[in-house]
């Protein structure tokens, strides 16, 4: 805001372009600040010491950070398509504004982490010095898994619900609103009204004629014919006497419309009149332009209007474009650009549907329908587009991370089976079947499973197959003995523990940044320290030497 106000009277920026930017740099600011730090509490929470959890965090959330910031600079940037100069203003000081939250997420935030690593963590884990997992069952837990259990039906259902919200949108009607949209306890709206019941709705709207007659041999008379000319066209109530310049060669008048200032037909009364111009024009010899209020409203909601769509092709393709190179995906972006788009004429639609059509505006207290202000359908494009990519790119780069990582909750069983009752049970994502009566064998073909990588199970239900394997070990399994395992490297204790958890040879290399080689070089030898015949057993080995943890993990205090 201090820059901007430095810059205001350099670049004639006006209070709204303050105020746009402050309300969109607050909001921004805000989302991101929220974000490292959820993601910052949720790293203390896997029990992580205040510095390695800043810096995941900064990693992190901090990248999706920069890339929901330039899709939001982007959308601010791209206001400067539809030739408005106040637009083009208003839009790349907000950007500035978004570039400034991007910064203070992460180089403020970090630091403020770092001096107070407690202060964002709840009053009981502040006193107990222990951090609690949030709930398992939320909220959007439930949802996420409601959508999953039915996820064509919930799509289906979600595209006909916007796109039946989106239907209004096709009765769009642009203008600026006056006094008549003002409250009918307000002076300005009596006066209105009054001088709409005395002189007719036009009164309040007239059209100014400015006739530019030089060159021709009788100014006044060219004057006076391009009014009757513009007096007889049909719409037109009165004409008002023209009046001259001192040099005699201008000339300036009134023409009253029959209809509102904001009415659809006086629309059409300015086009027609501008159809009608050149040929006027060719019989006096002078030419003449329409202006005043009512014609300019009309000019610039036709300019908006017609910049509408090319303002869209611009933001969302390069705001694809960046999806792309962050996902390295052609079908994420493609679904974040369906999604926004379908957003965006919902949100019009039901603007339309309040505010233009009146349905369930008394709710709202508006107490005047009519067209809707010019310059709102490029800010709100522009405002939902921005906060549509924060959280699309937000989610999906938490599901990518999440999928890399191997941290996913989906029970996939692709190899083995254990009963039909082990099946509907992890589908149903349960892990718990494992209390029925299963025998080691079995249960030794699951870890041999997890070890390798054919199964995606959660953490719980890892930790509980090998609990149940180590209460009965299958015939010539083996356990590592304490004098095997002082003989393991420090990587290759961090290996063997990463193959407990079900990660792949590629997963383990990305989560520690070495090649896949390196890996399997690792879990060799810690199988031959350890004398192991394969991956399973070195499963086995890994949770009875406590490298991997078989019960859930004791937090860290702060």
């Amino acid at each position: 805001m201090a820059s901007i106000l430095a810059l205001s009277e350099a670049f004639g920026l006006s209070t709204t372009t303050g105020t746009l930017a402050m309300m969109l740099g607050l909001a921004v600011g805000i989302d991101y600040a929220l974000f490292v730090v959820s993601r910052y509490r949720e790293e203390r929470a896997e029990g992580r010491t205040p510095q390695e959890a800043t810096a995941l965090a900064t990693g992190t959330a901090g990248s999706a950070v920069v890339f929901t910031g330039l899709t939001v600079v982007i959308a601010l940037a791209g206001l400067s398509v539809v030739g408005i100069p106040m637009l083009t203003k208003m839009g790349l000081a907000a950007a500035g504004a978004v570039v400034v939250a991007v910064l203070i997420a992460l180089t403020l935030v970090p630091a403020l982490l770092g001096c107070r690593p407690n202060a964002v963590l709840g009053r009981k884990a502040r006193k107990s010095g222990r951090i609690e997992e949030s709930p398992q069952d939320n909220g959007g837990i439930r949802w996420s898994r409601f959508v999953l259990r039915r996820p064509v039906p919930v799509l289906v259902l979600g595209v006909i619900g916007l796109g039946a919200l989106a239907v209004p949108m096709t009765g769009l009607q642009l203008g600026m609103p006056g006094d008549e949209a003002k409250p009918t306890s307000t002076t300005a709206r009596r006066a209105y009204d009054a001088l709409a019941e005395g002189f007719g709705p036009g009164f309040n709207g007239p059209l100014t004629i400015v006739v530019d007659a030089k060159g021709t041999a009788d100014p006044k008379a060219a004057a006076e014919t391009v009014a009757k000319e513009i007096g007889a066209t049909k719409g037109i109530v009165s004409v008002s006497p023209a009046r001259f310049n001192e040099a005699g060669d201008t000339a300036v008048f009134s023409a009253e419309p029959a209809t509102a200032p904001t009415d659809e037909k006086t629309k059409d009364l300015v086009t027609v009149i501008r159809d009608e111009r050149p040929g006027i024009e060719s019989d006096t010899g002078a030419t003449f332009e329409i202006t005043g209020t009512t014609a300019l409203n009309i000019d610039i909601s036709g300019k908006v209007q017609s910049a509408l769509v090319p303002y869209l092709l611009v933001v969302v393709g390069l705001a694809v474009i960046l999806l792309m190179v962050v996902f390295r995906s052609l079908l994420v972006p493609l679904k974040a650009a369906v999604g926004f788009l379908l957003s965006v004429l919902a949100s019009l639609g039901v603007v339309v549907l309040v505010f233009q059509q009146g349905h369930g505006a008394e709710i709202l207290g508006v107490n005047q329908t009519g067209p809707i202000m010019s310059l709102m359908p490029i800010f709100l494009v522009g405002i939902v587009f921005g906060l549509a990519m924060d959280y699309e790119v937000f989610l999906v780069s938490r599901m990518r991370e999440a999928y890399i990582h191997g941290d996913t909750r989906v029970l996939i069983l692709t190899t083995f089976e254990i009963d039909e009752y082990v099946a509907q049970a992890l589908r149903a994502g349960a892990s718990g079947f494992l209390g029925k009566d299963v025998t080691a064998d079995v249960l030794l073909d699951g870890i041999r499973a997890v070890a390798a990588g054919d199964t995606l199970l959660s953490p719980t239900a890892t930790r509980t197959l090998i609990t149940r394997f180590l209460a009965a070990p299958a015939p010539g399994s083996r356990l590592a003995t304490p004098e095997r395992l002082t003989t393991l490297t420090t990587r290759e204790r961090e290996v063997m523990a990463l193959v407990a958890d079900g990660l792949s040879n590629d997963e383990i290399a990305e989560k520690l940044y070495v090649s896949p080689l390196t890996v399997r070089t690792h879990v060799h030898r810690a199988m031959t320290k350890l004398g192991a015949r394969d991956r399973a057993q070195l499963v086995v080995m890994a949770y009875q030497s406590g490298l991997a943890q078989v019960l859930p993990p004791q937090r860290a205090g702060p």
